[in-house]
């Protein structure tokens, strides 16, 4: 009976567990803190006045008046915020039943080159924003593209359309072929089968790819500053023109950089418990 007893883990083990434990929630601490600073430093610094942005503490009188000037003259940002909303939500309309139609193409059709074609699609993933920088510039100034909403929606396409086409490829590879087979026997055709069956069974790979195309859109600052000049401005372009006689204005700026992060925020909340399915599945195959 007392052989069958577990013996106690000697004292070495445990001590070498508890070890473990404690850097590992000493790691975790240091990872959340260097990426919730600085998101922690630009919330208080939107509510700090002119003198205590510059300053260390933590403690002080919070203030309102920040955002009333963002949105007042000279810096008028409210239109910048109607460019970045438009081009944000018109890239992902366009980008989400296009890269939908692709993905089930690529997933549910065998013809010549399909592989070579998705793996085409990838590729433009690993291209540098700045390699094809200049050509788009070209090719917009000539169709008077500059400076519209139009070349911002054009050039994200470039980039939120594949990455999209990868995930939901995913999403219809894993789902089974016999659940579409089933309706066809019911008198559905392919684009009813598609319509009424397989996207509502994808739709949180549908969600992933919307949120991530409207965050890169969003956030996106290289192509908006080369492209646009005045009428066009983005959010994040927008930004970088706050400035006084005292140069950048940081607790305007950081009142600024809010208006950017509460979106995405708001929209991460909304869909959290569909992003790790999301990725995941997309991400099988």
């Amino acid at each position: 009976m007392q052989g069958s007893m577990r013996r106690p883990p000697e004292p070495g083990v445990v001590l070498r567990r508890r070890l473990a434990q404690t850097g590992e929630v000493i790691a975790t601490l240091a990872v959340i803190f260097f990426v919730a600073f600085p998101l922690v430093w630009m919330i208080l610094a939107a509510f700090k006045n002119q003198i205590d942005v510059y300053s260390t503490r933590l403690l002080f009188t919070p203030i309102l008046s920040n955002f009333r000037a963002i949105f007042a003259d000279p810096i008028l940002l409210g239109s910048h915020v109607w460019v970045s909303a438009l081009v944000s939500f018109l890239t992902v309309a366009i980008t989400i039943p296009l890269a939908a139609a692709a993905s089930y193409v690529l997933a549910r059709h065998r013809f010549r080159g399909r592989d070579t074609l998705f793996l085409l699609i990838l590729i433009t993933q690993f291209v540098p924003a700045v390699v094809v920088a200049i050509p788009f510039f070209t090719l917009f100034r000539t169709l008077n593209l500059i400076d519209t909403p139009w070349a911002l929606i054009i050039v994200y396409l470039s980039f939120t359309l594949p990455y999209a086409i990868w995930m939901l490829r995913g999403f219809f590879d894993a789902l089974p072929v016999e659940i579409e087979e089933a309706s066809f026997i019911d008198g559905c055709n392919e684009l009813q089968t598609l319509r009424h069956v397989t996207l509502p069974l994808v739709m949180p790979g549908l969600l992933v790819a919307a949120v991530f195309a409207f965050i890169s859109a969003w956030n996106e600052f290289f192509f908006a500053l080369i492209l646009t000049r005045s009428n066009s401005l983005t959010l994040p372009v927008a930004i970088q023109t706050i400035s006084g006689p005292r140069g950048p204005m940081w607790e305007q700026v950081a009142a600024a950089g809010m208006l950017v992060m509460v979106p995405i925020l708001i929209m991460s909340l909304f869909i959290r418990k569909y992003f790790v399915e999301g990725i995941t599945v997309g991400a099988v195959k």
